[in-house]
């Protein structure tokens, strides 16, 4: 019962699925609820495919991958979008430790935020419509799974780099190199049976790149916040989508 509750806990935060549950949760369920994370990138993923499929029955083929994108932000909350859009507001600030920080907290849009959102978010769409019609539902249904073995391998490596509380230090102090292999096997038998041989490296490869992107955001800060590990979600699915259209360009697909 414990899997299942940490499961559905993973499922009400990462996305915005009505799920009419309280559940009685500890602070280690969150970090130990990780393990999960990829399992819900493929809900999302599905959700994601069945809404491209049905758009494209309707609409162009690039009005089709633009309302997806769209409906991933509403499905998501946008919830890693403004963890990346915090973390580049502080990281770029040129400021101290403790003040970047503190604008990492601050709810209020700054440009660097709104940059690195737009930034992202237009390059996820560009990269998404350059995908053969063939290929693009596959894509866009391992996307979400790439960006959230992010999170899982960015909260496992880190620290927290706050000296106080903060939701984002329940993921990291109780996330560690167990619950990355845990979280790993799913994840990699979810790229293997959607792309075989070149799913699983696609698959490996997207889960390398978080340890060089966490490591690169943390290092102002000595360590990850969840604002980080939201960033690391966002640009690890951006990165998975650089590499399978680089796959694609050397005639290799998913």
């Amino acid at each position: 019962m414990i899997y299942l509750k940490r499961f559905i806990l993973m499922l009400q935060f990462f996305t915005r699925i009505p799920i009419p549950l309280k559940l009685q949760v500890q602070t280690e369920d969150f970090g130990k609820g990780l393990v999960f994370a990829p399992v819900i990138g493929l809900v999302i993923g599905g959700i994601l495919g069945a809404a491209y499929h049905f758009l494209s029955c309707v609409f162009p083929f690039y009005a089709s991958v633009i309302i997806t994108v769209i409906i991933y932000i509403v499905l998501t909350g946008g919830l890693h979008l403004d963890g990346l859009g915090d973390t580049f507001d502080g990281l770029f600030s040129g400021r101290s430790k403790d003040k970047m920080l503190e604008i990492m907290r601050d709810s209020r849009l700054g440009t660097n935020a709104l940059l690195s959102v737009i930034s992202v978010l237009a390059l996820n769409t560009a990269l998404l419509i350059s995908f053969d019609k063939g290929n693009v539902l596959k894509v866009i249904i391992l996307m979400p799974v790439a960006g959230r073995i992010g999170s899982l391998v960015g909260a496992g490596i880190s620290k927290y780099a706050r000296s106080g509380e903060g939701l984002g230090k329940s993921f990291i102090d109780y996330c560690g190199t167990r619950e990355i292999l845990i979280g790993i096997i799913p994840y990699l038998a979810i790229f293997y049976l959607m792309g075989q041989v070149n799913g699983l490296a696609a698959g490996i490869a997207a889960a390398i790149f978080p340890v060089l992107v966490v490591k690169a955001l943390s290092k102002k800060i000595g360590g990850a916040t969840g604002d980080v590990l939201g960033a690391v979600c966002e640009l690890n699915q951006t990165i998975f989508l650089v590499l399978v259209y680089l796959m694609q360009f050397k005639g290799y697909i998913l």
